[in-house]
């Protein structure tokens, strides 16, 4: 299926590893000038070379997200190339810490990180979207936004706010040419999520190969209706058609990619 992305500069945020390398290679693999952005730039550069040596169009950008300067830097890089017409929300981080040891500095690090980073990226490359009459924001949130956990609060809070900004975005955007869409992964095996489930299966009975452990852990940690975690590809499937001409009709949505972990109608 041709998702008509060709000619189309995008920049995905924290895509040096994990769901956003995907994100980007899979958007390059469909016609798309890829910017890869990260903090590392050894990092970021491997992942443009691998979209280059595959025979598509990358670029990189490096900074960090949550100072204005790291983002006048970033968005700077970015339109070096020309215009950006897609813009994928998904640098972000947590850690796993309890109400009791999460504190106010926690908290206000977490949401400069995770929300106000995308920010700053809407403000600066939305309103050329918004001239030209084209433009995709694709913001990565999660199922936690609305089934948060008990666990690692500050987070679970970060994500629902980027939901609501994502369709607050849609509603100014109104009649512009420009959508916004949210894309909520659920547990997805990425390097870090293997290491962590791998290490605490011992003391959780889970066996010892990563079959019996996937399956375990989706069981007992993360149940779904598929029985087994996401797989990167598949975040990067939904965000390359939300990115596409093709979604024009989709604005202010949430596509959950969850193997149905949120148990919602809507």
């Amino acid at each position: 299926m041709d998702l008509k992305l060709s000619g189309k500069r995008a920049l995905v945020t924290g895509s040096s590893s994990g769901l956003g390398e995907a994100m980007a290679l899979l958007l390059a693999a469909e016609g798309a000038e890829v910017v890869v952005h990260g903090r590392n730039e050894t990092r970021a550069k491997s992942v443009t070379a691998a979209i280059i040596e595959a025979g598509g169009k990358a670029g990189y950008a490096i900074g960090d997200l949550a100072t204005d300067a790291g983002a006048d830097a970033v968005a700077g890089a970015a339109l070096e190339g020309g215009p950006i017409d897609v813009l994928v929300n998904n640098a972000g981080s947590y850690e796993h810490l309890s109400w009791a040891d999460t504190s106010p500095e926690d908290w206000r690090e977490t949401y400069e990180v995770n929300v106000i980073s995308g920010v700053r990226m809407i403000q600066r490359l939305v309103p050329p979207m918004r001239e030209r009459g084209w433009g995709r924001v694709i913001t990565i949130g999660g199922g936690l936004a609305i089934q948060p956990m008990n666990t690692h609060p500050q987070y679970n809070a970060t994500l629902a706010a980027r939901h609501n900004l994502a369709v607050s975005l849609a509603r100014e955007l109104k009649d512009t040419g420009v959508t916004s869409n949210v894309v909520a992964p659920g547990a997805i095996l990425v390097e870090a999520v293997k290491n962590l489930l791998t290490q605490i299966a011992p003391e959780r009975g889970w066996g010892e190969s990563w079959e019996d452990i996937e399956r375990a852990s989706t069981e007992q940690l993360v149940p779904n209706d598929t029985g087994r975690l996401g797989r990167p590809e598949e975040i990067a499937s939904a965000v390359a058609f939300l990115a596409s001409p093709l979604a024009g009709y989709i604005s202010g949505a949430t596509l959950r990619v969850d193997g149905g972990t949120v148990r919602s109608a809507q």
